[in-house]
C-alpha cells in the first residue's frame, strides 16, 4: 500500500511539473501571440517568455507585426479608350496596438486591401487620357494609399506605401506610341540637320561673296597699279627722249611684253606650247585693232547721245 502511494505522489509531481511547463510558451521578436481562454479573447502576448493558464487558456494565432506587401494587379480602360494594365503594389502592417481587430474583425486581410485599390483605380483612371495616366503616377498612388489609410486603421492596419509601378498598354498601342515618338524625333532631327545645312551654305556664300569682292578689289588695285606705272612710264620716256609721243611709248611697252613673254615661255623646261608663224610687226596690227575698236565704240557712244537728244523735242511737239 506505502508503494502504491508513493507511486501515486511521483505520477502527481510529474502530472503537475510537465502541467506548469505547458502554460509556457514563447513569442518570437516582431510578432504578437493571440491568448483565447475556452474560445473567448483574453489578452495579447508580446514578445519573449510567457504564460497562460494550462488546459484553460490557448494560444489561437501569432500575428505578424512586420511590414508585408501585397502586388494588386487590375486591367482598366483610360478616358482614350485604351485598355491598359496596372500593377499596384501595398505595403503594410498590423499596428501593434490594434491586434484584436486585426485578427478578429477580418478573415482575409490582402483580399480585402486589393478591392479597395480596384475601387480607388477604377475611380481615377478612366477620367484620364494615356498620357495623363503615366505622368500621374504618383498622384493614382497617393489617392490609394489615402483610401486605404482612412479604411484600414479600422481594422488594425497601418499602410506604409503605395505604389502604382508601371502603366503597361496593349503591345499594339506601345508600339504605335513607340512609332510616333520615333517619327516626332526624326522630324526634329530633319529640322535641325536642314538647320544646319542652311547656316552652312550661307556662311560659304557670306565667305564666297567676300572672297570675290576681295579680289575684285585686288584686281582693281593690280590695274590701277599698273595704269599709274605706265602713265609714269610714259611720261617719264617723253621727257628724255625728244620727239616721241605717247603712242611711241605704248608700242615699246608691248613690244617689250611681247619678248618677256617669249622669253618665260622658251625658259621653261615643261613647255608644250607650239608657237604659229608670225612676226613683231603684228603687234603694230593688234594694236591699231584696238585703238579703232575704242574709236568706234565713242563715236556710236556719241550718235547714240545725240539721237536721243534729238527725239526729246519730237516727243515734246
Amino acid at each position: 500500500m506505502a508503494g502504491f502511494m508513493g507511486l501515486l505522489t511521483v505520477l502527481v509531481i510529474i502530472f503537475a511539473i510537465g502541467t506548469f511547463f505547458s502554460g509556457l510558451f514563447t513569442v518570437p521578436t516582431a510578432k504578437a501571440a493571440v491568448v483565447q481562454r475556452f474560445g473567448r479573447f483574453v489578452r495579447v502576448a508580446g514578445a519573449g517568455l510567457n504564460f497562460k493558464l494550462p488546459w484553460i487558456e490557448q494560444v489561437v494565432a501569432k500575428v505578424d507585426l512586420r511590414v508585408q506587401q501585397l502586388d494588386v494587379r487590375m486591367e482598366t480602360k483610360t478616358k482614350d479608350n485604351v485598355f491598359v494594365s496596372i500593377p499596384v503594389s501595398v505595403q503594410y502592417h498590423v499596428l501593434p496596438n490594434a491586434v484584436y481587430e486585426a485578427y478578429y474583425k477580418l478573415t482575409d486581410p490582402k483580399e480585402q486591401i486589393g478591392s479597395f485599390v480596384f475601387n480607388v483605380i477604377l475611380g481615377h483612371v478612366p477620367k484620364m487620357n494615356l498620357d495623363e495616366a503615366f505622368e500621374q503616377q504618383n498622384a493614382i498612388a497617393t489617392a490609394v494609399k489615402q483610401e486605404l489609410d482612412g479604411v484600414m486603421a479600422g481594422f488594425g492596419y497601418g499602410i506604409v506605401k503605395a505604389l502604382v509601378t508601371d502603366i503597361i498598354p496593349d503591345p499594339k498601342v506601345k508600339a504605335a506610341m513607340n512609332d510616333i515618338n520615333a517619327a516626332r524625333r526624326e522630324q526634329e532631327a530633319a529640322n535641325a540637320r536642314g538647320e544646319a545645312e542652311k547656316i552652312l551654305k550661307v556662311k560659304l556664300a557670306e565667305g564666297e561673296a567676300m572672297s570675290k569682292q576681295l579680289q575684285g578689289q585686288g584686281i582693281a588695285n593690280q590695274r590701277k597699279a599698273i595704269i599709274d606705272g605706265l602713265r609714269e612710264s610714259v611720261e617719264t620716256f617723253k621727257a628724255g627722249v625728244e620727239g616721241t609721243s605717247a603712242k611711241d611709248v605704248m608700242m615699246l611697252v608691248l613690244l617689250t611684253q611681247y619678248f618677256d613673254t617669249l622669253k618665260e615661255i622658251g625658259a621653261s623646261a615643261h613647255s608644250n606650247t607650239i608657237m604659229m608663224p608670225h612676226s613683231p610687226g603684228g603687234m603694230v596690227d593688234f594694236f591699231q585693232q584696238i585703238r579703232n575698236a575704242v574709236v568706234l565704240g565713242d563715236v556710236i557712244g556719241g550718235t547714240s547721245q545725240s539721237a536721243s537728244g534729238a527725239a526729246k523735242p519730237d516727243t515734246q511737239a
